[in-house]
């Protein structure tokens, strides 16, 4: 089956919004059940993370979220490309064991660049064990001051660097903020019951789950997403089976929730008008973002393509603005800049969709443009 670009964008939209067609109610009602549909979601930007799921769970407010988080409906830790992402809490380990393998084999040039040697990684793993044990929690600083007491040095990057790498071998995860501070647990301890699936079970687990939430899109994508390797992307897609279906964009073969299929929503997401945090999935899901982003928008959403994504309107799948915020303690103020020409009605439609966002944050929205 072949399907036009138009298709593409409306099944994506509707993988984003966790629905079958431009027509059905939501699938998800809970943190827990958005992550799980969507395998993982960046959340290196707390801040951006939380209006992720705000996105999908409309009348939850941030500290909803952050309420569900300290349930432990999901949590934060680095299973991926050496990225914070929320993951379900119960999958966490199994997610870190099978694509963390990658980033991990690079660890030791890392700590040879940062001057750290591997007895310091062992040492400080054992006294964050030491520190947490028994239900402790602790900030970022106070991790590295416990380190520190320890003698080991933390200076520069080598602080991250340890708790990325007890993270990354399994001893730590990333709890709710104190203050505006990560926190972190032992993840045996915050998740005392985590699944435990075959190697092939958890291959063909995070495939339906990257292509439910993303596709129609590549094999090759869903590889560089969960940095697998192409054997092991290949093996997923095959586990998956009949869950997953096959279709073309332009002759090349691309994948998606078979059930979506099923029920293909009306072309480019029936112009639907989101705003969306800036490491949102919707761009991060996919290497090639072109159906997403035109070309002459790229440098605007990825200032010097270093990684960093800034905050995007998109209508109809497409990015037609990116704005910013500045908080104060009963606003949040907007900036909005428009990539493409929003005429009045367009502009009172963005606004309308930053009412929903400033009452995730229970602040007033002050919408300004250029």
């Amino acid at each position: 089956m072949e399907l036009s670009p138009q298709q593409v964008l409306g099944l994506r939209m509707s993988s984003l919004l966790l629905r079958a067609s431009s027509g059905d109610a939501r699938r998800a009602t809970s943190v827990a059940e958005v992550v799980t549909w969507l395998g993982a979601m960046q959340a290196q930007d707390l801040a951006s993370g939380l209006w992720s799921f705000g996105v999908r769970l409309p009348g939850l407010t941030a500290a909803d979220v952050t309420d569900a988080l300290e349930r432990r409906e999901a949590l934060r830790t680095w299973p991926m490309r050496g990225t914070i992402h929320f993951v379900p809490s119960r999958d966490a380990r199994w997610m870190v064991e099978l694509m963390g393998v990658r980033v991990l084999n690079g660890a030791a040039r890392r700590r040879e660049q940062l001057g750290l040697s591997e007895e310091a990684a062992v040492q400080a793993m054992e006294v964050l064990g030491e520190a947490l044990a028994g239900g402790g929690r602790l900030s970022r600083s106070e991790c590295l001051a416990v380190l520190a007491d320890k003698g080991i040095d933390t200076g520069g990057q080598r602080g991250y660097h340890l708790l990325w790498y007890a993270s990354q071998r399994g001893l730590l995860c990333i709890a709710p903020n104190i203050g505006n501070e990560q926190s972190f647990v032992l993840l045996d301890e915050w998740v005392p019951d985590p699944h435990r699936p075959e190697r092939d079970e958890a291959l063909g687990t995070i495939a339906l789950r990257y292509f439910r939430g993303r596709g129609p899109t590549t094999r090759q994508d869903f590889a560089g997403w969960t940095g697998l390797t192409a054997a092991d992307a290949k093996r997923g897609i095959a586990v998956a089976g009949d869950a997953l279906a096959r279709v073309t964009v332009h002759g090349v073969e691309t994948y998606l929730d078979a059930t979506l299929l099923d029920a293909t929503p009306p072309p480019a997401g029936d112009d639907e008008l989101l705003v969306l945090p800036g490491f949102d999935e919707y761009l991060l899901g996919y290497k090639d973002r072109s159906l997403m982003v035109a070309d002459e928008h790229k440098a605007a959403i990825i200032p010097g393509n270093n990684g960093i994504f800034q905050s995007t309107v998109v209508r109809a799948g497409r990015v037609v603005a990116i704005w910013k915020r500045t908080l104060t303690k009963s606003q949040v103020r907007i900036t909005v800049q428009p990539l493409t020409p929003l005429h009045s009605s367009d502009r009172a439609e963005v606004e309308r969709a930053f009412e929903r966002y400033a009452q995730f944050l229970e602040r007033t929205p002050d919408v300004r443009w250029p």
